[in-house]
């Protein structure tokens, strides 16, 4: 969980900077921001696993990295454009990104067809019709 809270702090602080947001001023959702913190938080992300190796081995399959990472990229984004379903797509992002690096994303039948929906992002049959702020992400 340190990761965890490392990176949801530093993320969304790293976008803040970057982008000039905070409280009450937030960015428009632009395929740029979005590819620029989705990009930025798997890097970070997987940095930090290379820093601690015990919680690489521990996070074991590569799953429980991916979400990890994913969960701060996409609040970052969420956060910075005031939009969750930029948010979302920064997750998925980071997920693409961590299995390009890792060469995979999970095992037991936990793959990247299963922890990735970016086709679906902003399609409202994917969520039967109920919005990313309904359904609580």
């Amino acid at each position: 969980t340190t990761l965890l809270m490392t990176t949801c702090m530093q993320t969304p602080s790293t976008a803040g900077d970057t982008f000039g947001t905070g409280i009450g001023n937030c960015k428009e959702p632009t395929l740029d921001i979005i590819k620029d913190i989705g990009t930025w938080g798997a890097l970070y992300g997987l940095e930090l696993y290379e820093n601690y190796p015990t919680a690489l081995e521990d996070h074991l399959g590569g799953s429980q990295r991916a979400t990890v990472i994913s969960t701060a990229t996409g609040a970052a984004c969420a956060i910075t454009t005031g939009n969750s379903n930029a948010g979302l797509s920064a997750w998925y992002l980071s997920m693409y990104l961590h299995k390009e690096a890792h060469g995979r994303l999970g095992f037991f039948g936990y793959d990247l067809q299963d922890q990735c929906g970016a086709t679906n992002v902003f399609s409202y049959q994917s969520d039967e019709g109920l919005l990313a702020e309904m359904r609580g992400a």
